[in-house]
């Protein structure tokens, strides 16, 4: 089966509610994650800066096991075929989205690892003890720092690229690759 189909045949294929459902939680929960990560890092040592890095692990732990649901989930239920589009369009599509679900693991597991370098263990929720992955080990932690810090920023940018692309098919093509990730409530 070809992975392009008619604009007009397009419209009516859409993601699963639960693929769907994965897709917004995550996407929020990025966005929460990315926002207090940047604000935070700057923040002098304070109860504040602790309780929203406690907060900001909290997110990743919950985005790493979103991440891994949606992965399952997408497994056993493939994405509706792309409608026709240039075929480096396709392409950039299939590598942004590929690169993006190897960030939603690679970020909070350098994250993880950052904190057991430092000495630091994660507590998901305050009340779950996640073991420490490494020994603390101070150029560890600073090459893990950097690692966790620039993955953020890459998935930040292919966020952007990610819904830079969809309204511009949905403007230009009109191909309504938005309306197939809402419900159809939204938009019928």
């Amino acid at each position: 089966m070809t992975d392009t189909l008619p604009v007009a045949t397009h419209r009516l294929l859409r993601y699963t509610s639960i693929a769907m459902l994965l897709h917004w939680l995550m996407a929020l929960m990025i966005f929460a994650a990315l926002a207090m990560g940047w604000y935070m890092v700057d923040l002098r040592i304070s109860p504040d800066k602790l309780r929203l890095y406690s907060w900001h692990k909290w997110l990743g732990v919950t985005i790493f096991a979103l991440a891994a649901m949606r992965l399952c989930w997408r497994l056993w239920h493939p994405a509706p075929p792309l409608p026709s589009m240039a075929v480096w369009q396709r392409n950039a599509a299939r590598l942004t989205h590929l690169t993006m679900y190897v960030l939603f693991f690679a970020i909070p597991v350098s994250g993880w690892l950052f904190s057991s370098a430092k000495g630091i263990q994660t507590v998901y929720l305050g009340l779950l003890p996640l073991p420490d992955l490494v020994t603390p080990n101070e150029a560890l932690a600073a090459l893990l720092k950097l690692v966790h810090l620039y993955a953020g920023y890459g998935l930040a940018a292919l966020i952007v690229l990610h819904i830079g692309a969809a309204v511009y098919h949905e403007l230009t093509d009109q191909q309504s690759l938005i309306r197939r990730m809402l419900p159809s409530r939204w938009w019928a």
